[in-house]
């Protein structure tokens, strides 16, 4: 009878390990990471019954920390180097949403349907009175990479401010088949158009953002019809 219960206890420890262990995946590209950034891939890759697992909200509350650490405002503002004083002609607009690059980003479908990614962007735009100026800093949440952009564009030469929703093919971990897939992922853009080029920056939808784009886009029917 002991003997028994001893086999069952390292059966049982056996398949303890064996399913809470967390994917050979996550284990590899976890190599280096900081602790943050592991928890991040763990977001993504992770979905074993047994194993720990880090929520939509909790993943949520990971990117909005590392957005307003950044402050990225006031590095805008550093970059462009103008003081606020000469950027009045409307207030500031600023732009923010996970970005979804097939190259560099993982997607993942949380349980309230929304499709996140491992990496986010955030973009500033300022209005002077005779030109538009734009800063974006994109940062991954899985590794150190990140980019940043500036461009200032006149009034005459844009063409448009507009808004689209597009599908990109991003590469998410599928826990069934144990490997990365891919999926079509929709994510919302803003885009001002200049002729022959747009520069687009991720957003998320809702009331604020499309006053702002209303607010710019009367501005700019303004600055064209003078």
């Amino acid at each position: 009878m002991i003997g028994l219960i001893i086999v069952l206890l390292i059966v049982g420890a056996v398949l303890y390990f064996k399913f809470s262990a967390d994917p050979k995946e996550l284990r590899e590209r976890g190599k280096g990471r900081s602790a943050e950034q592991k928890q991040a891939l763990r977001y993504f890759f992770n979905d074993g019954c047994l194993q720990k697992k880090v929520s939509d909200e909790a993943y949520d509350a990971m990117v909005d920390a590392r957005v307003k650490s950044f402050n990225a405002k006031a590095k805008a503002m550093a970059k462009i180097g103008l003081d606020e004083s000469e950027l009045k002609e409307i207030d500031p607009v600023h732009f923010e949403g996970y970005y979804f690059d097939p190259k560099k980003s993982y997607a993942k479908r949380g349980k309230d349907g929304k499709w996140r990614s491992s990496a986010y962007q955030i973009s500033w735009l300022f209005f002077s009175a005779m030109q538009v100026y734009l800063y974006q800093y994109t940062f991954n949440m899985d590794e150190d990479g990140k980019k940043e952009a500036t461009e200032e564009y006149f009034y005459k030469d844009i063409t448009n401010f507009s808004t689209s929703s597009d599908t990109v093919e991003s590469p998410y971990w599928d826990p069934k088949q144990k490997k990365m897939m891919l999926e079509n992922v929709d994510s919302n853009r803003f885009s001002l158009v200049v002729p022959g080029d747009k520069f687009f920056c991720s957003m998320e939808q809702n009331e604020y953002t499309e006053r702002a784009i209303q607010g710019m886009k009367a501005k700019l029917r303004e600055k064209k019809n003078r």
